[in-house]
């Protein structure tokens, strides 16, 4: 798609990116500033709260050193009593209680202000030339309208996902019918068959107008931006991302993989956490306990930051690694029903037993730098975006656990098109407030569990062949972002595209 690369610098353009407060939506868009910021006379701003700016200063700090990148953070206050939320809550993931989302929401409607000041107050200098922002603050159309800037919308998606969204939402057959009805998306380049029940919460909206009213505000939002950037690789999903541009008849610049930024050991313990920073102790001894096991023989379980897994079905995920026999990682992060978890565990004497090949996490993990160990050989994940492109990228083949939002969309990208991956049997998604429809229903056996490693870690001319795919898809990434690559060549386009329309409008 992309043929040359254009040569074009600008010494008063300035980008401002404006990243949702969650970690799985502000770590790519930091990575993104920081490959924006490392081109020439390119200035970048990070617009973000005092809470959340921790999490990645000191990888600023670095980049400004080692890079000499213009790139800095800009502090606007989180409006925790306008919204009602507690102080000391500033990102999604530090709720108390998914009950404050539509609070959480509020909040973020309210950043327009601050913003308009930062930019009527000279603060954001020289003059912003674009704004690059999550589209969960759709509020910044506002604020670009009023100012006349351009805004980019950043989707922490990939096209396959926002294709199959465009494609259900206006042919809209996904309506009148029951949650185990099945679908096939239409105008794909593959037959893409799911059920109702796995789609996201766009079409499973649910009885909570407000939440509904903030998710139609947010496609309304999409309209009349410059454009979209993507954290993917137009090698991954070539067909989608001309698919969607051509229906949407949208810009679209594919970026990534943009974790592959973080290319030191130190900015891949890091990442994302404020917390850790100074405990190499703790990273060493998961570094250690990689370099004990041959090459690709580990498995590596995490299923994100804001999973509702009840804690029956976690532990039959723990017995299930138990019963492989295999070495693994396995990180509990998430709180739901904490306590019960904590006393399944100090009862069960699971932790004693696996000792010897099993480390468990409870916490935040450095997951870049664990998957980007030569022993890693499998990776359960959740399928959130970030996660599963980190995933590609390592080199390794997949096992899919989605629960919700575009989960179940990258779970079909993953097994059926790339064909990296292999499903370990999740049937419904779980939203966030629904985790009661399901109480403590398992959908996935410690058996499934161990047929879906043997599948991908296992012996024969199948899983070889997977294998295979999932170093060669890993070498595409890595490749993608180097100079010359397509996402390195669609950065400078970009670069180009708001020039000229700066251009245009002197």
């Amino acid at each position: 798609m992309v043929s040359s690369t254009p040569q074009a610098c600008n010494k008063n353009l300035h980008f401002v990116f404006i990243p949702l407060m969650a970690p799985g939506h502000i770590l790519p868009m930091v990575d993104m500033a920081k490959l924006l910021a490392r081109r020439n006379n390119v200035k970048v701003s990070i617009v973000t709260t005092p809470l959340n700016a921790p999490q990645f200063k000191a990888s600023l700090d670095r980049e400004v050193h080692q890079n000499s990148s213009q790139i800095q953070i800009v502090l606007i206050k989180f409006p925790n009593s306008e919204s009602r939320i507690p102080q000391g809550c500033e990102s999604l993931d530090t709720l108390p209680s998914m009950d404050l989302k539509v609070n959480f929401f509020l909040a973020l409607s309210l950043l327009r202000k601050p913003i308009e000041d930062l930019i009527e107050q000279n603060i954001l200098d020289p003059f912003p030339s674009c704004l690059i922002y999550d589209k969960n603050i759709p509020c910044v159309s506002e604020v670009a309208t009023k100012f006349n800037v351009p805004r980019i919308i950043f989707d922490g998606t990939n096209c396959f996902n926002l294709l199959c969204n465009h494609n259900l939402y206006h042919s809209k057959v996904s309506e009148n019918l029951c949650d185990d009805d099945y679908i096939v998306v239409p105008g794909l380049p593959h037959r893409i068959e799911m059920k109702r029940s796995q789609l996201p919460a766009l079409f499973n909206p649910g009885t909570n107008q407000h939440l509904i009213d903030v998710r139609e505000k947010i496609r309304e939002n999409e309209k009349g931006a410059y454009g979209v950037v993507v954290n993917s690789f137009e090698e991954l999903e070539s067909e989608y991302v001309r698919e969607y541009q051509r229906v949407t008849g949208s810009k679209v610049w594919c970026l990534g993989p943009v974790s592959l930024t973080n290319k030191d050991d130190v900015d891949k313990a890091q990442r994302g956490n404020n917390k850790f920073n100074h405990d190499d102790e703790i990273v060493n001894k998961y570094v250690k306990f990689l370099d004990s096991w041959p090459k690709g023989s580990v498995i590596y379980a995490c299923l994100g930051s804001l999973n509702r897994v009840s804690p029956k079905q976690l532990i039959e995920i723990g017995l299930g690694l138990e019963v492989t026999k295999r070495p693994f990682i396995w990180v509990l992060r998430g709180a739901y029903r904490k306590d019960e978890m904590e006393k399944w565990l100090s009862e069960n004497g699971f932790e004693e037993r696996v000792k010897d090949r099993g480390i468990l996490i409870k916490g935040w993990a450095p997951q870049i730098l664990i998957l980007s160990h030569s022993s890693i050989g499998a990776f359960l994940t959740h399928c959130g975006w970030n996660s599963t492109l980190e995933g590609i990228c390592s080199g390794v083949p997949l096992i899919t656990f989605p629960m919700f939002a575009d989960q179940f969309y990258n779970e079909k990208l993953v097994v059926q098109v790339i064909e990296i991956g292999v499903r370990i049997g999740v049937e419904n998604a779980v939203h966030f407030g629904d985790e009661h429809r399901f109480g403590d229903g398992v959908q996935v056996t410690r058996e499934k569990v161990m047929d879906a490693v043997e599948k991908v870690m296992g012996e024969g001319e199948e899983e070889e062949k997977r294998r295979e795919r999932a170093k060669e898809y890993g070498d595409l990434a890595k490749k993608a972002i180097e100079e010359g690559g397509s996402s390195y060549n669609n950065l400078s386009f970009l670069v180009e595209n708001i020039i000229n329309n700066h251009v245009s409008k002197v």
